[in-house]
């Protein structure tokens, strides 16, 4: 009797390691997210508008921007404006598009953007949001790992 105690015993532990163990990553997960200076909020993004977001940045189209979350991993920015060809040598960049439409260049094709669509852009490759047909481009920009000092290289 007590030898089929000892064999139900084994795989009672083990579910109930793998439970323990999930819940000390989720715990560690949101302590590091805190550590990293991040705190729980709302941003609505549709109430920034282009004063809010800062000057425009010279020799970067009509580009502006504020950064929402920074953390050694990743950032993540709310931009407005039309920028000229670039590319980020040390940084994967996603950007969502809030609103606007017309061109955008990703690698050596242009392509017809609007709200809605996500863009993915591996670093390395040159992109653009130019000619806007509605409004200046206004992007959710996720840059993985942040992008550095000097990381930016512009393209003719």
């Amino acid at each position: 009797m007590h030898r089929y105690i000892y064999l139900a015993a084994i795989p009672a532990a083990f579910v109930a390691g793998v439970f323990v163990s999930q819940l000390s990553g989720t715990a560690h997960a949101q302590a590091s997210a805190v550590s990293a200076g991040l705190s729980p909020q709302i941003i609505d993004l549709s109430t920034l508008n282009d004063p809010e977001l800062g000057n425009i940045i010279a020799h970067m189209g009509s580009l502006r921007t504020k950064t929402l979350v920074a953390t050694t991993n990743g950032t993540i920015a709310l931009q407005t404006g039309n920028v000229p060809k670039h590319t980020h040598q040390g940084s994967d960049e996603i950007q969502y598009v809030i609103s606007g439409s017309g061109n955008f260049w990703l690698g050596d094709e242009k392509h017809e953007i609007h709200a809605g669509e996500l863009i993915i852009i591996p670093k390395g490759t040159i992109h653009a949001g130019s000619e806007a047909v509605s409004g200046e481009f206004k992007v959710l920009s996720i840059k993985l790992p942040p992008q550095a000092t000097g990381d930016m290289q512009m393209v003719p």
